[in-house]
C-alpha cells in the first residue's frame, strides 16, 4: 500500500461586507444652530453559504481532493487535483434513480420500482440499484450520464473483475458537482421528478455504524459540518459512496451534497484501517472551512489523526 499526502489547498480570497454606518446633517439656519439627527444606515448581513475559501485538511491516503460549484453565479472552485478520479460508489445512485425517473417522462412507475428508487437512495440499497441499472441498460445510463451532464472526466471502471459495475465508474470531483447541478437543475430527473428527488435525498438516513451488506446508513459527512444558520435555510440533499475495497486494501469513500446556492463533494481514498469514520469526518471538514460568513462557532468536527496538512 503506497500512502501519500494529497494537498488540496484553494488560495482564493475572500470578503466579507462589512456593516457600515453612515452619518449625515447639516447646520440649522438662524442662530440656533440646529442639526438633523444623524442617519443610520446598515448593510443587513447575507445569510451563510458556502463560497470559495482556503481549505486546509491534514489527510493520510492515497488520493483526496474536492470541488465546489456556487450555483448562482457558476463559479468552480477546488483542490489543484479536482480533476483526478476515484470510483464513485454508491454515489453513482443519484444519478441511476435520476434516469430512471426522466426517462418515465409522464408514465408513474410502478409501486416496486418507486420504492426501489427511493431505498436505493435513502439506504443506500445495492439490489435497489442494480435493478433500476439494469432497466435503464446498464451501460446506456453511463452514456446518458456524460451526455446530459456535461461531465468530461467520468468513465467506465477499468479493474480487472469488476468492468460494467456502476460502482467501479470513475469521476472527478469537478464532475461530481457537475452532477450535483445537473440534478439541482431539473436537467437528471425531469420536470416531474426533480423535487422528488431532492426531496429524498434530504431524507438519506442511517450512522456511519448502521452497515449492512446490501445497504447502509449514509447521513454523515458534509452535512455534519454545516452550522444551523445552513440546515435552517432549507433541506440539504445529499449522497454518499462509500466501500472497503479488498483490491487495494482502501476506503473509497465520496461525499456529495447540494442546495439551491450550491454543490459540494469530497473524494478519497486511504487505508482501511482508518475505518469509515475518518472519511466522513474529513468530508466534514472540508464543508465547515467553506461556510462564509464563518460562524462564530464551528461544528463540532473532530481532525482525523494524520501525517500532513493538505
Amino acid at each position: 500500500m503506497v500512502l501519500a499526502v494529497a494537498a488540496a489547498v484553494l488560495g482564493v480570497a475572500v470578503l466579507v461586507p462589512a456593516t457600515y454606518v453612515r452619518l449625515s446633517g447639516r447646520t440649522g439656519a438662524g442662530g440656533g444652530g440646529g442639526g438633523s439627527p444623524a442617519a443610520v444606515r446598515t448593510t443587513p448581513t447575507p445569510p451563510p453559504t458556502l463560497t470559495a475559501r482556503p481549505v486546509s485538511v491534514s489527510f493520510e491516503g492515497s488520493f483526496f481532493s474536492w470541488a465546489l460549484l456556487e450555483r448562482k453565479t457558476g463559479k468552480l472552485s477546488g483542490a489543484k487535483n479536482m480533476t483526478a478520479t476515484n470510483s464513485t460508489e454508491s454515489m453513482l445512485k443519484v444519478w441511476i434513480v435520476a434516469d430512471y425517473l426522466r426517462r418515465l417522462g409522464e408514465k408513474q412507475p410502478s409501486p416496486e420500482r418507486l420504492t426501489q428508487a427511493r431505498v436505493a437512495i435513502v439506504d443506500s440499497d445495492d439490489d435497489a440499484a442494480n435493478a433500476l441499472w439494469n432497466a435503464g441498460g446498464r451501460s446506456a445510463v453511463l452514456n446518458r450520464l456524460i451526455r446530459i451532464c456535461g461531465l468530461t472526466e467520468t468513465a467506465p471502471g477499468t479493474v480487472p473483475g469488476y468492468r460494467g459495475w456502476w460502482s467501479f465508474t470513475t469521476m472527478s470531483p469537478r464532475d461530481a458537482v457537475r452532477m450535483g447541478d445537473c440534478v439541482a437543475s431539473g436537467r437528471a430527473a425531469g420536470p416531474r421528478w426533480t423535487q422528488w428527488l431532492l426531496d429524498t435525498m434530504s431524507e438519506v438516513r442511517g450512522s456511519i455504524d448502521e452497515q449492512w451488506e446490501r445497504s447502509g446508513g449514509g447521513r454523515w459527512g458534509i452535512i455534519d459540518g454545516l452550522p444551523d444558520s445552513i440546515l435552517d435555510q432549507g433541506p440539504v440533499s445529499i449522497k454518499n459512496g462509500w466501500t472497503r475495497l479488498n483490491y487495494d486494501g482502501n476506503w473509497h469513500v465520496n461525499c456529495l451534497a447540494l442546495t439551491k446556492d450550491w454543490v459540494l463533494a469530497a473524494m478519497m481514498r486511504y487505508p482501511g484501517t482508518h475505518g469509515l469514520s475518518y472519511g466522513a469526518r474529513t468530508c466534514a471538514r472540508v464543508a465547515s472551512q467553506l461556510v462564509t460568513p464563518a460562524p462564530d462557532a464551528s461544528p463540532s468536527v473532530p481532525e482525523p489523526s494524520s501525517a500532513a496538512e493538505s
